[in-house]
């Protein structure tokens, strides 16, 4: 099978490509700072501690529990 069939093996170029462009579009577009500041808000909010706690659980690189062996 070819490229051309829709098929892009481990990795996503075309993912990839839509990524890196709305990621490009964002910052372009200024929306960096504003986005800092809600996130900075959010931290000190009353939901500061659960955010944190998902920060945690994501870091350690499996949020979901999905990985346990049976």
């Amino acid at each position: 099978m070819s490229k051309k069939d829709g098929l892009e093996g481990e990795g996503s170029y075309s993912g990839t490509r839509d990524y890196n462009k709305r990621t490009a579009d964002f910052i372009k577009k200024g929306k960096v700072d504003k986005a800092a500041k809600d996130a900075e808000r959010a931290i000190e909010s009353d939901e500061g501690d659960e955010l944190k706690s998902a920060e945690e659980k994501g870091k350690a690189g499996d949020p979901r529990g999905m990985d346990k062996k049976h």
